[in-house]
């Protein structure tokens, strides 16, 4: 379906992004202020600080490892089945998680379920804002995906209300029954391409004769809604009912078709025989990503970064409730201080990074080193007012994810932004994972935050020497940014849908 030019870059567009971002605002919330619900469930299952991180590490890093699969929802089913199934996901997950009977199956309740429903939301607000948007697509993703972080700041005060007004169970049942509203969100995004399911039928169909389709169909193959009239033959179906109410006949004719079972085989064999050369070349654009020696060095920063800064929104609160700068969750906790500053920080480094003379790459590890330096400096604070401080910074520094779609395209150019920034996406997600439970199993084994914060920023400062060693220019024969030709957008969305 043909977009036209003058429904880009405003108009409904705008209310795509009001829904959009209310999407991620409902979705991420309680996800990114995990870290208040991190000290209640210490409480009440009585289990190791590393086991109970799993949860919190889980339903932030399965969305992005599994973001590859939610992408091809999105392509394949359109933006709003998707948001409507995970509001479902969403909202079942936590309001499972109220009554989990131990670790475990919050794991699986808010860990997965949650998260693989995150990531299905990530998606689809990403890909229908790049439908609508051309010129303007910056600032939209940009208002977008900053509900991520307003969501964060104010959730995590209003868990900590909810906590203590209606207990741990409560708030999860209320915040379950608030995602509920995903779907209201949903509503909004009416989609300007026809989805690949509904392509993928009408190749099929336009496979037939012309008779075939418009053949005079029996008055009861054409039942309508409830409300309408029975139709006619001489009545014209539109496309997408032509499609729904001939797909089943359509596909019994092109089996009565088949001479036999011989040829039924051999277009067996041709299709595994097409997936495998589709499957090989995939695998050979790959391999040819990983040859890149910036890009290895960026996976790599990526993944320290994860590992050592996003524990801090978990443990931030236990680390001031245990050393006993603070008795109980402040009125604004330290998680939405960081969720805050991370805004910020997205919107602050997305406006650096577009000024010409700003090296993309250098930036990242800027902020690396940031964090880095932020992380080691928290055991050694004594003052809530401190880590105030630091959760700000540290927040800020968070804040580079908005640049790895940036500089992935910078690296690899447009023509391999799905497979390379599917790759960035695994290396995040995979530490964010991991980073949690290492984090936890340091304070069960120290009983202390201490070497565990250590290792977290030493871990960071690592990542930042070794991602700006890896790029200069005398390390690797060219300039990691600026040999690379401009990368021209065009209103065709396929590219920037495919990494959302």
């Amino acid at each position: 379906m043909a977009i036209s030019i003058n429904l880009l870059d405003g108009g409904w567009g705008w209310a795509i992004v009001a829904a959009s971002f209310m999407a991620q605002f409902l979705a991420y919330g309680s996800p990114q202020s995990v870290g208040v619900l991190y000290p209640e469930w210490l409480h009440t299952y009585q289990q190791g600080k590393g086991l109970t991180a799993w949860v919190g590490s889980l339903v932030s890093g399965v969305g992005l490892i599994a973001s590859p699969i939610c992408s091809a929802c999105v392509d394949n089913f359109g933006a709003r089945p998707v948001t409507i199934f995970s509001g479902v996901m969403v909202a079942g997950g936590l309001m499972l998680s109220a009554f989990a009977p131990n670790v475990e199956f919050l794991m699986f309740s808010y860990g997965i379920v949650v998260g693989l429903g995150c990531g299905l939301v990530y998606a689809a607000t990403l890909t229908i804002t790049c439908q609508y948007f051309d010129k303007r697509r910056g600032l939209a993703l940009g208002i977008v995906t900053t509900g991520t972080s307003v969501g964060a700041f104010i959730y995590a005060t209003a868990q900590n209300e909810l906590i203590m007004l209606y207990g741990l169970h409560g708030c999860l049942l209320i915040i379950g029954a608030l995602a509920l509203n995903l779907m209201a969100c949903a509503g909004f995004m009416r989609p300007l391409n026809m989805p690949g399911y509904y392509l993928k039928q009408k190749a099929a169909l336009e496979r037939n004769t012309e008779e075939q389709i418009f053949e005079k169909p029996q008055l009861g193959d054409l039942k309508m809604t409830a409300g309408s009239t029975t139709a006619t033959p001489e009545k014209t179906l539109g496309v997408k009912e032509l499609l729904i109410t001939i797909d089943a006949k359509d596909l019994a004719i092109q089996t009565m078709k088949k001479k036999g079972s011989f040829f039924s085989g051999f277009d067996i064999i041709k299709v595994i025989k097409e997936k495998r050369q589709a499957y090989s070349k995939y695998i050979h654009s790959m391999s040819e990503i990983l040859q890149d020696q910036v890009m290895v060095a960026f996976c790599i920063g990526v993944f320290m970064f994860s590992l050592g800064a996003f524990p801090p929104a978990l443990f931030i609160e236990d680390v001031a409730q245990s050393q006993g700068l603070i008795e109980e969750v402040s009125l604004i906790p330290l998680v939405s201080i960081g969720a805050i500053a991370a805004c910020v920080g997205k919107l602050g480094l997305g406006i650096l990074v577009d000024i010409r003379w700003i090296n993309s790459i250098y930036l990242y590890a800027f902020t690396m080193f940031a964090g880095g330096v932020a992380l080691l400096i928290i055991p050694l604070t004594n003052s809530y007012v401190g880590l105030q401080i630091l959760s700000a910074i540290v927040g800020f520094a968070n804040g580079n994810w908005s640049l790895t779609s940036y500089i992935t395209t910078r690296i690899v150019g447009l023509e391999k932004l799905t497979q390379a920034h599917g790759i960035v996406m695994f290396f995040g997600g995979f530490g964010i994972i991991l980073g949690p439970p290492v984090v936890g199993w340091f304070f069960d084994w120290t009983q202390s935050y201490d070497l565990a914060f250590y290792f977290s920023g030493s871990f960071v400062l690592l990542g930042a020497f070794l991602l700006t060693l890896l790029t200069l220019p005398c390390c690797n024969g060219k300039h990691p940014e600026n040999d690379k030709p401009e990368v021209l957008y065009s209103s065709s969305c396929d590219k920037v849908a495919s990494v959302a």
